[in-house]
């Protein structure tokens, strides 16, 4: 067969990018990515190329944005309540399959509560069950909880008491809003548990191995930064250490063992009761979401992956977008970071399995002026990528 008349094969590229974090989305970074390769291999002039776009997040910050642009599904939106119990408004999803999706700081994070001091002992996730309640009611099979950025410290107790538990003191009253109560919990009444949250499956997105109580626990390492005091926090590592008392007695379990187990530390304690009681499985937030969006079929057969986000650092090789990719590639497909800064030497690069990484910035500018202009370095660098491969 003539040279000519070889038939031709086929480039498949994959590109799988976080967000720039205040300059540019997943998906915005995505579509970019997308232009510059189109608009420079050679293979698209043939009809030969083949992208699949797929944005991606770390099960952090802009999570559910990346979920609802793969499913190519709108935000539904839900009123709820703040971390101090004020009236709010919270987004989720829900996808085809009816996977739902939460961002547990729509509801309780930080930036919500801080146009007024904070209050680390009152502060409470019952909005975030508010925002799961809406799940069940329209039908969700599965629910994926992202529990980053939250003001709270009550261990999961707001967010079951908005699904039907009771928590209550020794006279059968029930506790008042936030871990500063805890120290008072006798026993925990869930025959009024909506039942649907027992036969949902619960997936988490933690990403920290913090346990329970402890020094390394949610009051000691994550209360400060929530407006705990010393004495807040010693308050809410008791009252956590209570809640683990009791939720073991209830469900059959070893308290130590609970208050000891890794990740039921993070949002506060958020995992314990979910875990504990709705038999949730605690999964790194990257993996969680590669395994929601069906990563590895988006890698397949990939020739080139293109991944990034706006800084691409030390953190970045530990369970983060661009670690899950690199994991995830198939062998023999290059993997290239564009990001909008890079600093990492090409030796660590190398030895993660990513075969180069870029950074957009032309020349000296300021941080305004890379954001202004990310979509068209994103698209200039991927162009320059394709055309270093010969694609």
């Amino acid at each position: 067969m003539p040279d000519d008349e070889q038939p031709r094969r086929r480039v498949r590229v994959a590109i799988v990018p976080d967000s720039f974090k205040g300059s540019a989305t997943a998906l915005e970074v995505a579509t970019a990515m997308a232009r510059g390769v189109q608009r420079a291999s050679t293979a698209a002039v043939s009809g030969d190329l083949e992208i699949r776009l797929s944005p991606f997040a770390d099960g952090g910050e802009g999570t559910l944005d990346a979920l609802l642009d793969a499913w190519g599904e709108r935000p539904r939106t839900v009123a709820t309540t703040d971390a101090l119990g004020r009236p709010a408004t919270a987004r989720y999803g829900l996808s085809p399959s009816r996977t739902g999706v939460i961002e547990a700081a729509e509801a309780c994070g930080l930036p919500q509560v801080s146009d007024r001091p904070l209050e680390p002992l009152a502060a409470s996730t019952r909005g975030v069950g508010t925002i799961a309640a809406a799940l069940l009611e329209e039908g969700a099979r599965e629910i994926v909880l992202c529990v980053g950025g939250s003001a709270t410290t009550d261990g999961g107790t707001g967010l079951l008491t908005a699904l039907g538990a009771r928590f209550l003191d020794r006279a059968g009253g029930e506790l008042p809003p936030g871990g500063g109560a805890l120290a008072d919990l006798d026993r925990i009444d869930l025959s009024r548990l909506d039942p649907r949250a027992r036969t949902v499956t619960w997936r988490v997105a933690c990403d920290v191995t913090n346990p329970l109580c402890g020094e390394r626990g949610a009051a000691a390492v994550f209360g400060p930064q929530k407006g705990a005091t010393p004495a807040d926090v010693a308050r809410l590592d008791a009252g956590l250490a209570r809640l683990a008392a009791v939720v073991a007695a209830e469900v059959g379990l070893d308290a130590d063992a609970l208050a000891q187990r890794p990740g039921t530390g993070a949002a506060g304690g958020m995992p314990l009761l979910l875990t504990a009681v709705l038999g949730a499985e605690l999964v790194p937030g990257s993996e969680l979401v590669a395994q929601t969006l069906g990563l590895a079929d988006v890698l397949a057969g990939a020739d080139l992956v293109l991944t990034g986000e706006g800084r691409f650092d030390e953190q970045s090789l530990h369970g983060k977008v661009v670690d899950a990719v690199a994991r995830h590639a198939p062998a023999g497909a290059a993997v290239v970071v564009i990001a909008g800064e890079v600093a990492l030497d090409d030796e660590a690069v190398h030895a993660h399995g990513v075969t180069a990484a870029l950074a957009t910035a032309r020349g000296p500018r300021t941080l305004p002026e890379l954001s202004a202009t990310v979509a068209d370095d994103v698209e200039a660098a991927a162009a320059a990528v394709v055309r270093l491969m010969g694609l």
